[in-house]
């Protein structure tokens, strides 16, 4: 319903806080003609505002696109066509690299692509057709995630979790997503509810996310990180500016909220820079020596939306929670497991 509610211009929003700090003339110059970084009333770089990830960029680098770092204007077009008559055809919504390889392949009907039951195209945002780049990684330079190492792979860490969770015995073994609880920190998913909203005050700043409205209270040159000893699910974060560049570490996340379970060790560092009136570059490097082999990073163009976040209910009550448990419970009663 999301989509349908942002291009109608429906205004639904439930809770939401609005921090208005008045821009003020930027003296530095950004990349554009003749636009300059707006500011906040206390002299910091202006980052507020709703920002949009709706990138159609893979996050690894199609095969099929291996040792190219960008497309032509003509093959941009291309995809753009290709796409478009993927999402026409009314196969299930297609989230992020589906998409994108779901047109590479030449994927136009609903009988040459496995549908899983899900909503349709409709209800997702348009996607984003703004650069070229075939991979939203752009280091390492092939636009793949590095190498795991030997712990990591024997540990299962390391990976995106799997679209089809495994079957479980009881609600803790299902995902944090799931159950309604966070999507981490960073959310890297576009398309569905991947609008985030940032707040600014002289020495903190908010990131609130739509999606199972996350707010990261982030403060700037505040104290140091807290002790390993203490461990949460998103991680402590802290700030700093490097110019007009809002720099965030976080580290000391917890092994249940780790991105891709990436566990000890992983620090994350996000650069946020207003490039233009409605562009913010969002760029983040994963470290975890003990998970990937090496640092790789995302760069992904937000942009600036006049829409609200919307309210994102999940599953009031956990109903989904209750169905999801039953119906494993009535295949191992089928199977004739009575062992559980």
């Amino acid at each position: 319903m999301e989509k349908w509610m942002r291009k109608v211009g429906v205004i639904a929003v439930t809770g939401a806080v609005c921090i208005a700090l008045a821009p003020v003339p930027a003296a530095a110059q950004a990349p554009g003609d003749g636009w300059t970084v707006p500011r906040t009333a206390h002299g910091q770089p202006d980052l507020q505002g709703v920002w949009a990830n709706n990138s159609v960029t893979p996050l690894e680098r199609p095969d099929a696109w291996a040792g190219k770092a960008t497309l032509t204007d003509e093959e941009l077009a291309q995809l753009r066509t290709a796409a478009a008559e993927v999402t026409a055809s009314g196969l299930d919504a297609q989230f992020g690299d589906q998409l994108v390889l779901a047109a590479i392949a030449g994927v136009s009907d609903a009988d040459s692509y496995d549908t899983t039951g899900n909503y349709n195209q409709f209800w997702l945002a348009d996607r984003d057709f703004d650069h070229n780049r075939t991979s939203l990684i752009v280091s390492p330079p092939d636009g793949k995630v590095p190498a795991r190492t030997a712990d990591a792979v024997s540990a299962g860490r390391g990976l995106p979790p799997p679209i089809i969770a495994p079957k479980a015995d009881t609600w803790a073994d299902r995902p944090l997503s799931e159950r309604c609880l966070t999507f981490g920190v960073p959310n890297l998913l576009a398309g569905y509810n991947s609008y985030s909203q940032i707040l600014q005050t002289r020495d903190h700043v908010v990131v609130l996310m739509e999606m199972i409205h996350d707010a990261r209270i982030i403060p700037i040159d505040g104290p140091p990180h807290v002790s390993g000893d203490i461990r949460q699910l998103h991680g402590d974060s802290r700030g700093r500016w490097d110019g007009d560049t809002l720099v965030v570490e976080t580290m000391n996340y917890s092994a249940l909220g780790a991105f891709w379970s990436a566990g000890e060790g992983l620090r994350i560092t996000e650069r946020f820079t207003r490039v233009s009136a409605d562009t913010l570059h969002y760029e983040i490097t994963f470290d975890a020596p003990a998970t990937w082999t090496e640092p790789w990073t995302v760069l992904i163009p937000l942009r600036q939306s006049p829409d609200p976040l919307f309210e994102y209910a999940c599953h009031e009550g956990n109903l989904g929670m209750e169905g999801i448990l039953s119906g494993y419970r009535a295949e191992e009663r089928a199977a004739g497991d009575g062992s559980r």
